[in-house]
């Protein structure tokens, strides 16, 4: 049995918690004048520079593992950059300023802005491989499903681990040509889908939690994205699998090269090791995790949610914030 004594050196990751919510509070915030304005890069460069100054305020040794500016060309927070003030315990911190810079250009659904991190040199480093084929379900897929099964097999296997007819489970995907076949398997498998236009770390927790409107989430996005949804999907006793997915034989090779194995399945333990993540999001536009942040006179206000594995919660902060202090 763990002893109070055992958990002190987790203690610290409540503060830290706070701490990055304000990070990805700042983000959400910075991105407001630029939601449905049709300029994605604005909108990434404005929350990237809200992360940042926050980041660096926080007492802890954190190192960008995960980067999202080298897929998208766009301003970074990039991979090996030292973020905290290099006080207090060392972190693998993965961060993607907004999940879904196009839904925020377009005003769409499901955009957040998204802090992970984990314990220094757990988190597994998929930046040479910028996609990967993914799996996604809530605490009844363990042990059930596996990616490397027919679509239609897991489907089959999930719904009686639900207790529920396979013509009621439904199944999110990106939209993309790629996922047509998929798409078709899903349908003929008797299940409906949930086609998402983008932001797959929404689709994978939205699929994992407790009473959402999915039961699974699959297909191919992008690998920074799947390690972020691993460590929300441990505190949610979730199941994810990944298999890395390069687009031709050079970035395979790369992968390579970077220690990475390819047509390997990477499970949970394998994206993020141990069972101390956290996972802070915040939402930039509406969706079915939070609510997006909105302006309203003086005030702006925003929704979050913090999930820790270590104690197996997800939190919501609601706060309010003086439009002054901020735009």
């Amino acid at each position: 049995m763990q002893t109070a004594e055992d958990m002190i050196p987790l203690r610290p990751d409540r503060n830290i918690a706070l701490e990055l919510v304000r990070a990805t509070e700042a983000a959400a915030i910075r991105s407001v004048p630029f939601i449905g304005r049709g300029d994605k890069e604005a909108a990434d460069g404005a929350a990237v520079d809200g992360m940042r100054a926050f980041l660096a305020t926080v007492d802890f040794d954190g190192v960008v593992v995960i980067g999202e500016g080298e897929k998208d060309n766009a301003p970074m927070l990039y991979n090996g950059e030292h973020v905290g003030t290099g006080n207090g315990r060392a972190y693998d911190i993965a961060v993607d300023p907004i999940d879904g810079t196009s839904l925020t250009a377009a005003g769409r659904q499901n955009a957040l802005s998204v802090i992970a991190l984990s314990d220094r040199g757990t988190m597994l480093d998929a930046s040479s491989v910028f996609y990967m084929d993914k799996l996604v379900t809530g605490p009844a897929g363990v042990g059930v499903v596996d990616i490397r099964l027919p679509i239609g097999e897991n489907i089959r296997r999930l719904a009686k681990a639900l207790g529920k007819p396979v013509d009621e489970m439904v199944v999110s995907v990106l939209n993309r040509p790629r996922h047509e076949k998929l798409i078709d398997e899903i349908r003929a498998a008797g299940a409906g889908t949930r086609l998402m236009t983008d932001g797959d770390v929404a689709g994978g927790i939205n699929a994992a939690r407790h009473g959402a409107r999915t039961d699974m989430c699959v297909g191919i996005g992008g690998s920074p994205e799947g390690i972020v949804t691993a460590c929300a999907i441990k505190a949610l006793g979730g199941h994810i699998q990944g298999r890395l997915w390069p687009r031709d034989d050079d970035e395979r090779q790369r992968g390579i090269d970077a220690g990475l194995k390819m047509d390997h399945v990477y499970e949970a333990d394998d994206l993020v090791k141990g069972n101390n993540t956290l996972f802070v999001a915040t939402g930039v536009t509406d969706g079915q995790l939070v609510a997006g942040v909105r302006r309203e006179g003086g005030y702006v206000y925003t929704e979050s949610v913090v999930l820790r594995s270590h104690s197996g919660t997800l939190r919501r902060v609601s706060s309010e914030h003086l439009v002054s202090k901020w735009l």
